[in-house]
């Protein structure tokens, strides 16, 4: 181990590149995590959502296509178009106090832009299912099809 120490300043000083390349993704890898744990809604897994609706039933929104939505959702999952979110609209403001869960087709964009409008109007129990519908089809949990 002190023999690899002793040569890592040598091999910083003939592979500057790839040094500063590893610093700049460290960097990254911090600041992304730090802002993934200062965000104010929680990211959940198909497990924890499963826990989840067993003891608190919590509102589920699918906020990804209508055309995704009719093909696989979550049985008892609400569709609400991204264009139609209103956090403030009476739909949803009667819900402030209860847990939601808002959903999309992979976990990256929709649910996340929904959680961050819901978090500004004042939510408190904002989800998002990480990895969307697709991890919920991949942890082979029941999904619903058609506009039920």
């Amino acid at each position: 181990m002190s023999d690899v120490l002793h040569k890592l300043p040598e091999f910083i000083g003939n592979h500057l590149a790839l040094a500063a390349l590893f610093v700049i993704l460290i960097l990254g890898i911090v600041v992304m995590e730090l802002m993934r744990l200062m965000r104010k809604y929680k990211e959940l897994t198909p497990a924890g959502l499963t826990l989840l609706m067993n003891r608190e039933s919590p509102l589920l929104v699918d906020v990804s296509a209508y055309a995704d939505y009719e093909k696989s959702h979550i049985p008892g999952a609400k569709h609400v178009a991204m264009s139609q979110f209103d956090p403030e609209g009476k739909d949803l403001s009667k819900a402030k106090d209860l847990p939601i869960v808002l959903i999309d087709k992979d976990g990256r964009g929709n649910a996340e832009k929904a959680a961050q409008r819901l978090v500004k109007a004042g939510f408190t129990k904002v989800h998002t299912l990480g990895g969307g519908i697709f991890a919920w089809q991949q942890a082979q949990l029941p999904t619903a099809k058609g506009n039920k």
